[in-house]
């Protein structure tokens, strides 16, 4: 990612779920990039010391739950007001809540929805907000807002049919907003992932299922989050100009198809 049309300089992104794994990473790539990340987290401790690491002036650590509708609108606000304006928003916050159907609780159905989709989409509309404010002040480039789903939500799971059903609403959430958005120039995308060595794979990567899903992937090896991150800031860089409401699998051919 070296063509300048993949710099992110003089953009700041805010990144959802961002103390670690995928959105720690994603981060990471943003600021070699040039941009100044707005870091959303539950996780105080990892999101200061991530601050001390790159320093005050390029990453804003904002701490509170996505699934907070008016927590959202505040984080966006203190973006603005240390960045001046927020151009790429990417929904990664994300927990599991993993069983099968029958025995699937009430409220390990909600946090999951409540997280993942409610979350991402009061992110997305606070954000929404703020760029399409811009364009109508005439910014010919108001901004990209990617969301972050799963193979998950494309073919199903067992024993997460609540993050599946999470995942599949973000594609919906995605074309929406792109279609609605076109004509402000505010670009919405989807990057699916497959399965990413995270914490939150662990049980998937264990020697009990590994060779399974190994088998079904034709890369046959698991992403580290440094690989997928590459994609989500291409699409919120101006390198992807001409695209939007397009939903890119990054999963190692797990899926394969037109």
């Amino acid at each position: 990612m070296t063509d300048e049309t993949n710099s992110l300089v003089g953009k700041c992104i805010l990144v959802t779920g961002a103390a670690q794994g995928i959105g720690r990473a994603i981060s990471e790539l943003a600021l070699s990039l040039g941009a100044t990340v707005t870091a959303v987290d539950l996780n105080a401790g990892a999101l200061e010391a991530f601050r001390d690491e790159v320093g005050k002036d390029r990453l804003l650590p904002v701490v509170g739950s996505v699934a907070d509708a008016e927590f959202a609108q505040r984080a966006v606000d203190q973006a603005i007001a240390q960045f001046g304006a927020v151009h790429g928003l990417v929904n990664n916050a994300g927990i599991i809540r993993p069983a099968m159907i029958e025995k699937m609780k009430k409220e390990d159905w909600q946090q999951v929805i409540d997280v993942h989709l409610s979350g991402s989409f009061y992110f997305l509309q606070a954000v929404g907000r703020h760029m399409l404010f811009r364009s109508r002040a005439g910014d010919k480039a108001p901004g990209a807002i990617v969301n972050i789903s799963s193979d998950a939500g494309r073919r199903g799971t067992i024993g997460q049919i609540n993050y599946g059903a999470a995942k599949a609403g973000l594609l919906g959430l995605t074309m929406s907003a792109a279609r609605e958005w076109a004509k402000y120039n505010l670009r919405v995308n989807t990057v699916s992932f497959g399965m990413v060595a995270t914490p939150m794979t662990e049980t998937i990567r264990s020697e009990k299922f590994a060779d399974t899903y190994l088998a079904q992937i034709p890369l046959g090896r698991w992403a580290s989050p440094e690989e997928v991150a590459r994609p989500v800031c291409f699409l919120l860089s101006d390198a992807a100009s001409y695209i939007t409401g397009q939903h890119l699998s990054a999963n190692g051919g797990y899926t394969i198809g037109v």
